[in-house]
């Protein structure tokens, strides 16, 4: 005897069993509906990268250089290269600092400098003199000259590279060959060469 086919069992079932068989058929499709929804792959959402702007380079402060004349009772006159802003007292400074009988006091040391100044640092009246000399500053006038056939070895200590040694070796040497007849003589004083005559050159007198 034959099996009974797909048609012949579902009519033998009652309502009952095909409303079941119906709602399992149903499940089935859904579950298989969801799971193959859930496994399709999801799109990717790519964002473009936005460049950021590079920082900007903060430039150093820096002053523009500025060209200083440093002249009288300092220890190397000279021209400078200094930087906007600076004052006098850095110009004094670069130059190797005020020397010995030096009137700072005369000076403004706060002053700004400025391209083409001259700074000339005055020396303090010898003792016995009726006042001090003219101030001088960045842009001051000249200071009184220092006369070599008269000045005492503390008077020539005053000026630019000349030390004891030195203002006693040009008292010395004017003692022995008389008073001098030029500024260039100078060099004849043992320990004096071209260097520092021409340190003192504008500042001294016969």
């Amino acid at each position: 005897m034959s099996e009974p086919s797909l048609r012949e069992r579902l009519a033998s079932l009652s309502r009952a069993e095909l409303g079941g068989l119906a709602l399992l058929v149903v499940a089935a499709l859904a579950g298989g509906g969801l799971w193959y929804v859930r496994s399709l792959p999801r799109p990717v959402e790519v964002r473009a990268a936005v460049a950021e702007p590079p920082p900007s380079a903060t430039p150093s402060p820096s002053g523009a250089p500025v060209l200083v004349h440093v002249a009288g009772w300092v220890r190397r006159p000279g021209v400078y290269e200094l930087e906007e802003g600076d004052r006098v007292v850095d110009a004094i400074e670069a130059a190797g600092g005020a020397r010995r009988g030096a009137n700072l006091d005369a000076l403004n040391l706060a002053a700004p400098l400025a391209d083409g100044a001259q700074v000339l640092v005055p020396r303090e009246a010898p003792p016995g003199s009726a006042g001090g000399e003219p101030a001088a500053g960045a842009t001051g006038g000249p200071a009184a000259l220092v006369n070599v056939n008269t000045a005492t070895e503390a008077e020539l200590e005053t000026l630019p590279g000349i030390g004891p040694v030195l203002a006693a070796a040009i008292v010395q040497y004017r003692t022995e060959h008389g008073p001098f007849t030029s500024v260039e003589q100078l060099e004849e004083v043992s320990g004096i060469g071209p260097a520092t005559l021409a340190e003192i050159r504008d500042l001294v007198t016969v």
